[in-house]
């Protein structure tokens, strides 16, 4: 249903080093780079993920979630474990979410800027 969302940043050489760290253990680099933005999306591929610095930026409410897709449960650990080495805080550490359905695997970190985000993966 999407084909692209872009995030702001306040600080966009903090949030490109989270960004490339946290991103590369799910297939995710970035694509393109401009002075205010960089892009992020499959290798070789189109964007499908820019972060925009923004004047006056302001972290988007409690309700924003932004969950990507991890292939193995590795990759949801790894992810994790690069985002917060590169700034980002746990708001959930890996591991299995029986309440949102068999081999629902999960983590959640919070970005720099306040965006919070999942990498899951989805394996029985």
């Amino acid at each position: 249903m999407l084909d692209h969302l872009s995030l702001g940043t306040a600080d966009l050489g903090r949030a490109a080093a989270f960004y490339d760290a946290a991103l590369a253990p799910l297939a995710i680099v970035r694509v393109w780079t401009f002075p205010d933005a960089v892009g992020y999306g499959p290798s070789g591929g189109d964007d499908r993920l820019a972060i925009k610095q923004r004047p006056g930026f302001v972290a988007p409410g409690a309700g924003f979630h932004l969950a990507l897709t991890a292939q193995t449960r590795a990759g949801v650990d790894a992810f994790f474990h690069a985002a917060i080495a590169h700034g980002g805080t746990s708001d959930g550490e890996p591991g299995l979410r029986a309440q949102y359905g068999p081999g629902y695997y999960a983590a959640f970190v919070v970005d720099p800027d306040g965006h919070r985000l999942e990498a899951v993966c989805h394996e029985a």
